[in-house]
């Protein structure tokens, strides 16, 4: 056995069974190493993005790292955005980063960099195992540190000649870390705040958005607490059967138009909520002035209990509010908007549907309707870095093979990481694409406007303008193997969608809005 064998067998007998690579040649001892272990699945990412993006996928779904396989520093750099956005998800990702022999370093090969440096910002951990025998016991260590709590990326160097070179010793299991349940006094402190409040808010972020938080935030809802979520977050139910909170205005002068009046928010998940972008006269902060501020439950403690506490200590009903079914009885017709898109989504997306939500502007009308429509789950983005629909639809399929996958993406997003459609392809997974095409950058036009900074002239056009030339979307999917449909009317879209709803398989639907 070999470094390479001793971390792929690490690896797997901790249960991260997916590895998303783009491997060069520091990187062949462990792919190798893959025939040797066929419980590790690998999935070859033409763009680091995309392994990054599909790691953070299939972690939100599976609740387990998968790794990623990337090729030295340039490499670890092509990935970084998507591990922005994992890190802001919380979510476990073991990525294994090939670097040159250890007494190759000193020579400062053209591809040398300094890889710790690099992986520092978006890493909740990392080491190099700069011999063969630290391997197995440093890839159980970076499992247990991917999952925190509450959780994220991690990065594992591994030097050639760690991975070529004899390593002895088994397999070494990790020890699951597990979220410790809020203290009590958290608990009786938010009871009584609440209590003695006039308007009082909760709000979610992380774990407390998951299914079994939200019954337990439902009963405070029905006990007169409003409940409200983050606006971005990394894994949340939807659909008939579960609790619907409000959601956190994007805008931050419409969060604090609709928080007006509220004197408690108490944070279960998350902390003190934040405009996205600074704008001129505008404030940072979106917590109304002399509002009181406590956390019942850290990020990284178990707010499912601290929730459920808090309902019993306030005399919360057993059940609270939950949507019931409603579905768009007649099909939309006319005008392809995004609001016909989400209806014809609803009508026909199954139980069980897997949403990964990069529509950006467009995003608004599929949560209009999906908020009634059959149970399923989205995956938003977390970390504002456009790119991400693609990959965590390849991610999330991967994980759950039996749903299917929705990747809803703006034009300007899905090419940061169109190489993502061949990896579909090539791996026959059940996703549908949709992209809303409408060849601008219109979530920057509007934020133009809102920094003060005037209308676009025309040199200013240029940068926010994708119709010059119109990227021929169905041509650029056929060609990277899926097939694809462009629609232009909210009949073509039903037509389309309805199809793709009922064979498995990936499919492209260009919606040209």
């Amino acid at each position: 056995m070999n470094g390479a064998d001793a971390l792929i067998s690490t690896l797997v007998a901790n249960e991260v069974t997916a590895c998303f690579a783009n491997p060069g040649t520091s990187e062949m001892q462990f792919v190798a190493a893959l025939d040797g272990v066929p419980a590790m699945r690998p999935v070859l990412c033409q763009f680091e993005g995309v392994a990054t993006g599909a790691a953070d996928g299939y972690g939100r779904i599976a609740d387990k790292p998968a790794c990623t396989l990337l090729h030295l520093g340039p490499g670890y750099g092509n990935g970084v955005a998507n591990l922005h956005n994992a890190r802001r998800a919380y979510t476990p990702i073991v990525n294994v980063i090939g670097d040159h022999a250890t007494y190759h370093r000193q020579y400062d090969a053209p591809l040398n960099s300094d890889i710790a440096t690099l992986v520092k910002p978006n890493s909740i951990w990392a080491k190099s195992a700069d011999t063969p025998d630290a391997v197995a016991g440093l890839a159980a260590e970076a499992v247990a540190a991917s999952f925190g709590p509450p959780g994220g990326p991690v990065s594992l160097i591994l030097p050639a000649d760690s991975a070529w070179l004899p390593a002895s010793g088994e397999p070494v299991i990790a020890q699951r870390p597990v979220r410790p349940a809020p203290a009590g006094s958290a608990v009786e402190a938010a009871a009584r705040a609440i209590k003695a409040a006039k308007k009082p808010v909760l709000l979610l972020g992380g774990q407390a958005v998951r299914a079994e938080a939200l019954k337990e935030a439902a009963r405070l809802q029905a006990a007169g607490v409003t409940v409200y979520s983050d606006t971005f977050v990394s894994r949340q139910p939807r659909g008939a059967g579960g609790f619907a909170p409000k959601k956190m205005q994007y805008f931050g002068e419409m969060a604090l138009a609709e928080l007006e009046g509220v004197d408690l928010m108490v944070y279960a998940g998350t902390t003190m909520p934040v405009a996205f972008f600074a704008y001129p006269d505008r404030p940072s902060v979106l917590v109304p002035e002399g509002c009181a501020q406590l956390t019942l439950a850290e990020r990284g403690e178990d707010a499912v209990a601290g929730l459920a506490a808090l309902a019993d200590a306030l005399g919360a009903p057993k059940e609270g509010p939950s949507q019931t079914l409603s579905l768009p009885e007649a099909a939309p017709t006319g005008k392809l908007t995004a609001y016909a898109v989400g209806a014809s989504i609803a009508r026909h997306m199954p139980e069980g549907a897997i949403i990964c939500d990069d529509a950006v502007t467009s995003g608004a009308g599929v949560a209009a309707a999906g908020s009634t429509a059959r149970p399923h789950e989205v995956l938003a983005l977390t970390g504002g870095a456009i790119g991400i629909g693609l990959p965590l639809a390849i991610g999330a399929a991967v994980a759950a093979p039996d749903r299917k996958v929705l990747s809803l993406n703006g034009d300007g997003a899905a090419m940061y990481t169109v190489q993502a459609l061949w990896t579909m392809a090539r791996e026959d997974l059940d996703i549908t694409v949709v992209v809303f095409a409408n060849h601008t950058y219109r979530i920057l036009n509007i934020e133009m406007q809102r920094t003060g900074a005037g209308e676009a002239g025309p040199s200013a056009r240029k940068l926010l303008d994708l119709g010059d030339p119109k990227v021929e979307w169905v041509q650029l999917a056929r060609g990277l193997g899926l097939p694809a449909v462009r629609c232009t009317s909210a009949e073509d879209f039903e037509r389309a969608f309805e199809g793709a709803m009922g064979q498995r398989g990936p499919m492209f639907i260009e919606a040209a809005i």
